[in-house]
């Protein structure tokens, strides 16, 4: 961050101060919220205004790569405003994965988020390019509210960003234009040495003609998918919560003896858990209290007592038909919906409701609770020593070809 020159969308940092138990980086306060918020909140969404927050994390990158740093974790979370207003900037943070690189370096470490990262990355060796792959990766989700290369284990999302099979048919690619198109391909091409550079990528039609990029609305598709991911997850944790509060005194005991052995200091910080943290802290406080605990040791379990999650399920199946209807879901979701919930709501019920009757039945409320957590919070939770020795074991069956 030393070497990155003042820049209105970049975080500045302002001093540094030792003590003799660890460096303090004192930040530039962003208070504007994450990039996908301002989305879901603003009532009207369309190509153009995709176009302009592409543009802008393209001028980061190429900032980035003309003063000699990879930022290697470009994704939605790492792109805050500055302030709630209208015209707030849009700013990049977290540097903790960047590194200085010289023209032609190749490195082999893998690092990123899953959902973002680049196939060379995967192959272990990889330059620059990475970052406008990530910035790609962001473009699509802009446009369409899903990501391109998405699968519920590590493996699956690992070969489908080798597969880099791009899906244009699903609403809304219809109503966007060839021209946005053209660049999500040319960013989200699998061999680096035929990606655009962070340059060619400004210097595109689509981004060169912003102002005749198309203001029409991409409808309520795209806001509903990028709001249901974050309320799919309270709909899981809630359900997990109600499966805490019936746990048996046995089962809490055993569940209580494991966070007593994690947790030294009655407060656990250990960078092993914060896969765990990040994924049952429910206030947001930073540390896991108990009950938090109690709820991501089952989802871990698979929750494979049935009897738990019948209790859960009758916590949301209000009137006892057997049946959670749409309702008894924006009932129990009330306080985590916005404007829009009519819409996120029935984007639930879809993508839970495989039989398209209209309601969730047990069997699949049940397969919900035991899938992956949604992409969102997934891409906070991958396990870089996973993600490496699927790396050597694609490697070893031939589906990773290693490039010279």
């Amino acid at each position: 961050m030393r070497r990155m020159p003042p820049h209105p969308n970049v975080v500045s940092l302002k001093d540094t101060y030792e003590d003799d138990n660890a460096v303090h980086l004192v930040m530039e306060l962003c208070e504007g919220g994450e990039l996908f918020d301002r989305i879901v909140t603003r009532g009207h969404y369309t190509e153009r205004a995709a176009a302009a927050v592409t543009k802008t994390i393209v001028e980061v990158v190429q900032v980035c790569h003309n003063n000699g740093v990879m930022h290697r974790d470009l994704k939605p979370e790492n792109f805050l405003y500055a302030n709630n207003k209208e015209n707030a900037a849009l700013k990049a943070i977290d540097f903790g994965l960047s590194v200085i690189f010289k023209p032609g370096e190749r490195f082999s470490e893998i690092v990123g988020s899953p959902y973002y990262m680049a196939p060379e990355v995967l192959k272990r060796n990889y330059g620059p390019e990475v970052d406008v792959w990530s910035a790609g990766v962001i473009l699509y989700i802009l446009l369409c509210g899903v990501p391109p290369f998405w699968a519920e284990t590590e493996q699956g999302i690992a070969q489908a960003i080798i597969r880099s099979s791009l899906d244009f048919k699903r609403d809304p690619w219809p109503k966007v234009s060839d021209s946005a198109k053209d660049l999500v391909g040319k960013m989200l091409d699998p061999d680096p040495k035929r990606r655009l550079s962070a340059q060619g990528v400004l210097d595109h039609s689509w981004l060169q003609n912003i102002k005749k990029a198309p203001n029409v609305n991409l409808g309520e598709t795209v806001r509903a998918r990028l709001q249901q991911f974050f309320v799919m997850n309270k709909f899981k944790k809630r359900a997990l919560r109600v499966v805490a509060e019936h746990l048996s005194v046995e089962e809490v005991a055993d569940i209580k003896e494991m966070f007593d052995k994690m947790d030294i200091n009655k407060n656990d910080s250990d960078a092993d858990v914060r896969i765990l943290m990040d994924a049952a802290d429910v206030d947001g406080d930073g540390t896991l209290e108990y009950g938090e605990f109690v709820a991501v040791s089952i989802h871990l379990k698979k929750l494979g007592n049935e009897e738990h999650l019948h209790k859960a399920f009758s916590f949301f199946d209000r009137n006892k038909s057997g049946y959670i209807e749409i309702e008894e879901l924006s009932y129990a979701l009330k306080d985590d919906l916005g404007a829009n919930h009519e819409e996120v709501i029935n984007a639930i019920i879809a993508d839970v409701d495989t039989d398209k009757d209209g309601k969730i039945s047990y069997e699949e409320f049940a397969t919900m609770m035991k899938a992956g957590t949604d992409w969102r919070k997934a891409s906070r939770q991958y396990s870089r020593e996973r993600f490496t020795s699927l790396s050597l074991k694609l490697m070893k069956d031939g589906s990773l070809q290693l490039t010279k």
